[in-house]
C-alpha cells in the first residue's frame, strides 16, 4: 500500500509535471510563432527596403541625367543669347555705316545740285554775253549734255563748245 501510495504520488507528480511541460511547450510554440512572424515581417520589411533602395537609386540616376540635360540646355541658351547680342552689335555697326553713307550721299547730291546750278548760271552768263556779239546760242547748240553712268550715277557734266 505504501508502494501504491508512493506510486500514486509519483504518478500525480508526473501528471503535474506533464501539464507543466505541456504548458511550457505551448508557450514555447507561441513564442516561436511570434518570432517567426516577426522574422517574416523583418523579411518583408527587408524586401520592401531593398525595393525602395533600388527605386531611390534609379530616381537619383534620372535626376542626375536631367541635371546634365538642364545644364546643357542652359549652355545652349547662353550661347544663343551671346550670338544674338553679337548679331545686334554687328547690325548696329552696319546701320551706323549705312547711316553715314546715306549722309555722304545726301551731301554729295546737294553738292552736285549746287554744281549744276553754278554751271547753269555760268552757261546763262556766257549765253547772255554771246548774245550781244553775233547771235544768242540756244541750249541745243551745246555739244553734249548727258549724264555719265557707272556703278552709281555721276553728276551731270555739260561740255560747251567755245
Amino acid at each position: 500500500e505504501v508502494q501504491v501510495d508512493e506510486l500514486q504520488r509519483l504518478l500525480a507528480g508526473m501528471e503535474k509535471e506533464h501539464r507543466t511541460l505541456l504548458l511550457k511547450m505551448k508557450e514555447g510554440e507561441a513564442e516561436l510563432a511570434r518570432l517567426r512572424s516577426v522574422e517574416g515581417d523583418k523579411l518583408a520589411q527587408q524586401d520592401r527596403s531593398a525595393q525602395l533602395e533600388k527605386e531611390v537609386a534609379m530616381l537619383r540616376e534620372k535626376i542626375h541625367h536631367l541635371d546634365d540635360m538642364l545644364k546643357s540646355q542652359q549652355r545652349k541658351v547662353r550661347q544663343m543669347i551671346e550670338q544674338l547680342q553679337n548679331s545686334k552689335t554687328v547690325i548696329q555697326a552696319k546701320d551706323a555705316v549705312i547711316q553715314e553713307l546715306k549722309e555722304r550721299v545726301a551731301y554729295l547730291e546737294a553738292e552736285n545740285l549746287e554744281m549744276h546750278d553754278r554751271i547753269e548760271h555760268l552757261i546763262e552768263k556766257q549765253v547772255s554775253r554771246g548774245g550781244h556779239s553775233s547771235r544768242a546760242r540756244s541750249k541745243s547748240e551745246y555739244v553734249s549734255s548727258k549724264r555719265l553712268t557707272g556703278p552709281k550715277p555721276l553728276p551731270l557734266i555739260r561740255v560747251v563748245e567755245t
